[in-house]
């Protein structure tokens, strides 16, 4: 028996160079599941992704999963992509063997963290609002921070930069004073030593986000990455939210062990693979 993907609608494309297309997946003509292809919103035109990917129950674990995903990679790849992206959700532990087994490795993940009561800071530390005067400073130094981040993952300097102003435009068009974003600095017996901000209305998040996290050089390695996270649950608390999540590159180990002793647990895998 033959697994192929045949088009099940037509192919979308943007002015952008963004493209998708749902196929079907066929055992001799019979569909058996559907995929969705679509080029990746962050990466541009030469990075794919598989949006959807379904198997219906009584052809499942018969290896029409691992043909779908390997036809996908021939059909990105006459797309113009150069690499291929998937999201897992945490606990799909079939998807995940499956992606392992194709080549895909992590490139960050998102976590999660139910909120209780809000938290007391440890002793001699305090915050307070970014002020206006602060914020084109703070600003510079996130988008050095976010472009840094997105041309050590493989994207092109001219996405990324276009990509850290445009999501800051969107998400602070009014600055410090844009509604629904907290932007705090973290003082320490009379010191600023970093600076938390927090989403707290943003699509696609059902509760509260961080958005960016950072320790002044000088004053790392002393606990105020954790007391920033503790900021930043009570404001998300303070919102009325009773979650707060936020992502991390597979490679940051210091975060990821961070996170995890608060009490974050995945609720997603990012994987990715070159398909050259």
């Amino acid at each position: 028996m033959t697994t192929t993907l045949r088009p099940a609608g037509p192919e979308e494309r943007h002015d952008d160079g963004r493209r998708a297309r749902p196929y079907d997946i066929c055992v001799n003509s019979r569909r058996v599941g559907g995929i969705r292809l679509t080029t990746d919103a962050r990466f541009g035109p030469a990075a794919g992704r598989i949006a959807e990917l379904t198997v219906e129950a009584p052809d499942r674990h018969r290896g029409r999963a691992t043909v779908a995903a390997l036809a996908a990679e021939e059909v990105l790849r006459g797309w113009g992509c150069r690499q291929i992206e998937v999201t897992v959700p945490a606990g799909a532990e079939a998807a995940a063997r499956l992606a392992a087994a194709l080549g895909y490795t992590e490139r960050s993940r998102t976590m999660s963290k139910p909120l209780a009561g809000p938290p007391r800071l440890p002793e001699g530390s305090g915050d307070r609002a970014l002020s206006e005067a602060e914020y084109p400073a703070w600003r510079e130094a996130a988008l050095a921070e976010h472009l840094r981040t997105q041309l050590g993952q493989g994207m092109p300097r001219a996405r990324a930069e276009e990509l850290s102003a445009a999501g800051h435009r969107a998400l602070l068009p009014d600055g410090p004073d844009t509604p629904d974003q907290a932007l705090r600095v973290l003082t320490h017996r009379g010191a600023d030593v970093g600076s938390i901000w927090v989403a707290l209305r943003m699509p696609e998040q059902p509760g509260g986000y961080v958005v960016d996290v950072r320790v002044a050089p000088a004053h790392r390695g002393q606990g105020h990455g954790r007391t920033l996270m503790l900021v930043a649950e009570r404001e998300s608390l303070a919102a009325g939210h009773t979650t707060l999540g936020l992502n991390v590159y597979a490679d940051n180990a210091p975060a990821l062990g961070l996170y995890t002793s608060l009490g974050y647990r995945p609720t997603g895998h990012q994987l990715w693979k070159p398909i050259l």
